[in-house]
């Protein structure tokens, strides 16, 4: 491909995948400054985005505008006008194969990830289970770029830079520099990621115990606000977050934490996308699927009892259920991940 190409990556959703791949294209343009880049993505993800002058962004409301076959064929129209050379699909579901149809046919070059379903499905299923570590999805998305002529090199990631931080929001939070700045987002899609709420209060509690460390706490729907408003109320260098600050200054809260704990979930591939140190707890899902935050270490990942529960992982996206697996995550005890914490904090 030559130097005036411009690739356009499909990634809609969910979050975290996005996230994810926003250091594989950074790490593409530090080595082709050349390449010129759009992403398709859906509206709200798009604020991923806003502090990357390389990559410009084009919307998907596949909800209302670019809804179904017709919509789709409207929306590859409105992306001819931006004189794309080649197609980088790193979603590869069905509404995106109806849109790289009619990409093709105006002569488009496509090329589409691989998520290695036959492989995802050995990994998770209860019988002749094969468990071995997957391709990750940083290397599924490096691998549709090297197709279109562009190497990544995964061993040297680019992340994106901490961002300036409101000042009227450093001082609701007593955000000191002197302090140490640990994030903590508890929640996730399904209920098979979560970690047991008064487990996970108990983390909080040794951890608020150190007065050296503010603990910020993360998550998104109306219950979750009430509840890790309900947590941080006994402590005095715990603060929710969730509901108190629109989205663009959670990413930049974000941007300056030393550590992220996080379920399975896309919080902790926000924190990620900064280098930030990500602790991730699993349920039924597990990091050998190839979802674990970029650049993690397998310290850095704690896992239930295997030896007690020998069929995990039983779930790629924690959306289905095993029978008496119901509590496998009451295996992993809160002080074993504090210890994590404060191992990566110091």
């Amino acid at each position: 491909m030559s130097a005036k190409d411009h690739i356009l990556v499909i990634r809609l959703s969910a979050l975290g995948d996005v996230a994810i791949s926003i250091p594989i294209m950074l790490t593409l343009i530090k080595r082709h400054p050349e390449l010129k880049i759009s992403v398709l993505t859906r509206p709200f993800y798009t604020k991923l985005f806003k502090d990357i002058p390389q990559i410009k962004t084009i919307t998907a409301n596949v909800e209302h505008h670019h809804k179904g076959f017709f919509g789709l064929k409207k929306l590859s129209n409105e992306i001819e006008q931006y004189d794309i050379s080649a197609v980088a699909d790193l979603h590869n579901v069905l509404r995106t194969k109806i849109l790289k149809v009619f990409l093709f046919l105006k002569g488009i070059k496509i090329v589409s990830i691989n998520k290695g379903r036959k492989d995802k499905k050995r990994l998770t299923r209860t019988k002749n289970k094969i468990f071995k570590p997957l391709k990750s999805t940083p290397e599924r998305y490096a691998e549709v770029f090297k197709k279109l002529g562009y190497a990544v090199n995964l061993t040297e990631p680019v992340f994106l830079k901490p961002q300036t931080l409101d000042a009227k929001m450093l001082n609701e939070l007593n955000f000191n520099k002197a302090k140490r700045h640990l994030g903590i987002a508890p929640f996730a899609a399904h209920e098979a990621k979560v970690y047991p709420a008064d487990l996970m209060q108990e983390c909080i509690k040794l951890l608020a115990g150190d007065k050296d460390i503010n603990i910020y706490l993360f998550g998104g729907k109306k219950t979750e606000m009430s509840r890790l408003h309900n947590w941080a109320l006994p402590y005095e260098n715990v603060y929710c977050i969730a509901g108190k600050y629109d989205f663009e200054n959670e990413l930049n809260l974000i941007s300056h934490l030393d550590v992220m704990l996080s379920m399975d979930s896309g919080n902790g591939h926000l924190a990620a996308m900064y280098g930030i140190k990500v602790i991730t707890i699993w349920g039924q899902t597990h990091p050998y699927a190839g979802f674990a935050p970029i650049g993690q270490k397998e310290t850095e990942q704690i896992i239930p009892d295997r030896k007690l529960f020998p069929l995990l992982p039983t779930s790629i996206y924690g959306n289905k259920k095993t029978m008496g697996y119901e509590n496998i995550m009451r295996s992993i005890k809160p002080e074993k991940i504090v210890e994590t914490v404060k191992r990566n904090l110091d």
